[in-house]
């Protein structure tokens, strides 16, 4: 079974899971018209899978779907967005040189 990306609002976070099991997770403060990312946790076992960059990938396309501007506070976010250039959009103009975008 493919791994499954959830947007929990209930806990502020996107989710991603592993048939049953949470595998990880990235927290995020929505505000108005934009969405910032705290912080990107994946669990131990399931590491080195590729499910972090398959976590923030579905959680930045969620993002452009809204029309929501990302703030990218974690480093694993700010991080994949700087190796997927394509995502930088998402970033305001104004925020990119504080996040080194």
């Amino acid at each position: 079974m493919a791994p499954q990306v959830t947007d929990n609002q209930s806990q502020s976070r996107f989710e991603i899971h592993e048939g049953e099991d949470l595998a990880g997770f990235a927290q995020y403060h929505a505000y108005k018209d934009e969405i910032a990312f705290l912080h990107t946790e994946i669990g131990q076992r399931f590491g080195g899978h590729g499910l972090a960059g398959l976590l923030i990938n579905s959680a930045l396309d969620s993002a452009r779907e809204h029309d929501l501007k990302v703030l990218p506070y974690c480093p694993f976010v700010r991080g994949w967005i700087t190796r997927h250039p394509d995502y930088v959009d998402l970033v305001p103009q104004q925020d990119r040189a504080r996040f080194g975008l």
